[in-house]
């Protein structure tokens, strides 16, 4: 029975532990030695590569196996597994990091592995798997495994997906001691940008700067129609571009801002649907987005200032969408304004809360000068601890620091074990040639033709996010299907960005949409009509990367003239697409206005001159028919006061 319970566990995600007495002690001091480690060997470490993300990859392991428990019903203290699993980890990292000279410069094959190599190798790689189950869940281990599988019984398969055979060995050279495994971009972002950068929130929400961010929201939208879903519009941005973590926003932001939506009137569906779809668009709204834009960064090599102005457009259409869905929702259904006094003064919260803005502003002033992006993010930590002393109850200390950096470290964990993952599939594919191959198996299924290629690789993209972390999920499209879409004619930006979007946006797309499934939990709603819900709301996020593959302008490419005008007619574009869906424009639209509506607003986004003068044609005709309809349906209680003062003039 405890077996089968066991093998049963396996196909589930383990939970966090409440670490209590010696075990929460460990965990702080581990957890504060990576944080420690990190930023010196980010700033003025020179380690070997290899050295560095070994060290990290073994302190990541330990610190998962403290924390998570091996599956969601056997929660309690580390057991004796968890803590021989700690050990071997760290017993692993030192190993590497005593002979990562040697490693490095080894040749594959040629120089035989030691059986003491082959044991920490092995360490290493079934940890590292075991680590993402446990975070993340059994869908990724099963993509190693089919890649394992693939690398070592691939010679059987007919035609393009067969390779020479290799054996279990050489599958290990490459797994554990090449830079196409464990070692590869993946777990090298997340050792360097992505850590600095989750220390980076840490900080600046122990800094005070959450609550800040959530009333200033509080004082732009609160006092207009539907202003506390608006709220959780702009709430979730601020949050969203710190974290970089669909689901972690959802949980933080939407514990405050569903509740006060289902308050107002908002079903729990609408209110959680909100809020996922928000969140999620965090991770792709500079100035720091999420861990796909480091990896981005990594793999293309454009410098990370390219790639977030590159951000900005698309980013602001997002969230200009999701204001204007949810004011057209509130009109629609009456939604009532919220009563002042609930309502901070938005001179008196930016005059407590302004210097928040600081640590950003250093982030877009660094990156721009050209300092990398782990060195901005350091400074940027520096200019959160000075700006913490500007008030007295904010103050960062001691003790604030080391707990900032501890949490650091616990929320980098699931981004890291879900790098390690990545790169152990990476070395499947890179190891049997099948990167190259790929290229001519996508463009061969849809035949080479532009736009069937694009939506295959949007479904590929959301497939391959469900249940897996964005950075996961980005790191395979691009090595899948990016070359495919460069091939086309499709610029290296606008490809990798378009991959990083769906990505993304599988956080909220059903049947697996970990954003809404968290936010049904706070609603207490059917999370998968969250999910269809929360793909409506944010459908623009589905229709804007294929714009900006069709128009560099989204990108900030091109003259100024094609820049502002391609920003200009898109926004009108996302204006009149979101009245279409939601059903309201100047005034409740039939389903021809409707239909108007919506084509006016993908022929506006779309990059044509003429089509865009179409469109806003469209846009315009139903803004004075629903003007006219409306003057010409006066409400009943405009009849009963003009009857009233005719009566009271006769007499």
């Amino acid at each position: 029975m405890a077996k089968k319970y066991k093998f049963a566990a396996w196909f589930q995600t383990g939970e966090k532990r409440k670490l209590t007495g010696i075990h929460l002690k460990i965990f702080y001091v581990l957890a504060l030695i990576l944080a420690v480690y990190q930023i010196w060997s980010v700033i003025w470490g020179k380690l070997d590569p290899m050295n560095q993300m070994a060290l990290h990859l073994s302190f990541v392991l330990a610190l998962t196996f403290l924390l998570y428990s091996f599956s969601k019903k056997s929660i309690g203290p580390p057991t004796i597994f968890d803590v021989v699993c700690a050990i071997l980890a760290i017993s692993a990292g030192i190993y590497f990091t005593y002979h990562a000279a040697y490693f490095s410069v080894r040749i594959p094959i040629l120089d035989p592995l030691s059986p003491m190599d082959i044991f920490f190798g092995l360490v290493f790689v079934l940890l590292s798997m075991e680590a993402a189950r446990r975070t993340i869940g059994y869908p990724i281990i099963v993509l190693v495994l089919i890649s394992f599988g693939y690398v070592l019984w691939g010679h059987f398969l007919p035609g393009l997906w067969q390779h020479r055979p290799f054996t279990a060995g050489e599958l290990l050279e490459d797994l554990a001691f090449s830079f196409n495994g464990l070692w590869g971009s993946p777990i090298s972002v997340a050792a360097t940008f992505v850590f600095i950068f989750m220390l980076f929130g840490a900080f600046l929400k122990k800094a005070g700067a959450g609550e800040f961010f959530f009333k200033l929201s509080m004082a732009i939208a609160g006092r207009s129609r539907g202003g506390s879903a608006k709220v959780a519009v702009i709430a979730s941005a601020l949050f969203g571009s710190i974290s970089g973590s669909p689901t972690a926003n959802t949980v933080t932001t939407g514990s405050f801002t569903i509740p006060v939506n289902k308050r107002a009137g908002y079903t729990p569906t609408t209110a959680a649907a909100v809020e996922a779809a928000a969140s999620t668009g965090g991770s792709i709204l500079p100035p720091i987005m999420g861990s796909a834009a480091f990896l981005m960064a990594a793999v293309t090599q454009f410098p990370y200032a390219t790639i977030m102005v590159a951000a900005i457009i698309p980013g602001i259409l997002y969230y200009i969408s999701l204001y204007c869905m949810v004011h057209f929702q509130a009109l629609r259904s009456n939604i009532p304004t919220p009563k002042d006094e609930h309502i901070p003064n938005l001179k008196e919260v930016w005059k407590e809360g302004w210097y928040y803005f600081i640590p950003l502003i250093v982030l877009v002033v660094f990156l721009f000068q050209g300092y990398s992006a782990s060195r901005t993010g350091f400074y940027g930590i520096l200019s959160i601890i000075a700006v913490s002393w500007f008030r007295r109850e904010t103050r960062m200390g001691l003790k604030e620091i080391g707990e900032a950096l501890v949490d650091g470290a616990r929320s980098a964990i699931p981004v890291s074990t879900a790098c390690a993952a990545a790169g152990l599939m990476i070395a499947g594919i890179m190891t049997t040639g099948l990167g190259g191959k790929l290229t001519s198996i996508v463009l061969s299924i849809t035949e080479g033709m532009f736009f069937p290629t694009l939506v295959l690789v949007m479904v590929i993209c959301i497939i391959l996010g469900m249940g897996m972390p964005v950075a996961a999920a980005y790191i395979l499209t691009a090595m899948l299907a990016a070359p495919a879409l460069i091939e086309l004619g499709v610029s290296p930006l606008a490809a990798h960005l378009f991959i990083v979007y769906f990505s993304i946006f599988s956080a909220i797309t059903p049947p697996v949409a970990v954003a809404a499934y968290a936010a049904a939990g706070i609603a207490q709603a059917n999370p998968n009509q969250v999910g269809l819900e929360a793909v409506k709301i944010g459908i623009v996020g589905f229709i804007v990367p294929f714009m900006f593959v069709l128009e560099p302008g989204l990108l900030m490419q091109g003259s100024v003239m094609t820049i502002v005008i391609s920003a200009i007619t898109a926004a009108i574009g996302v204006v009149s697409l979101s009245a279409g869906i939601i059903g309201w424009f100047a005034a409740r639209a039939a389903i021809l206005h409707r239909s108007i509506l919506i084509i006016s607003g993908c022929t506006l986004i779309y990059p044509d001159f003429f089509i865009s003068a179409s469109g806003l044609a469209g846009l315009i005709l139903v803004f004075f028919l629903q003007k006219r309809k409306k003057e010409a349906v006066r409400p009943a209680s405009d009849f009963t006061g003009a009857a009233d003062k005719a009566i009271a003039e006769n007499r």
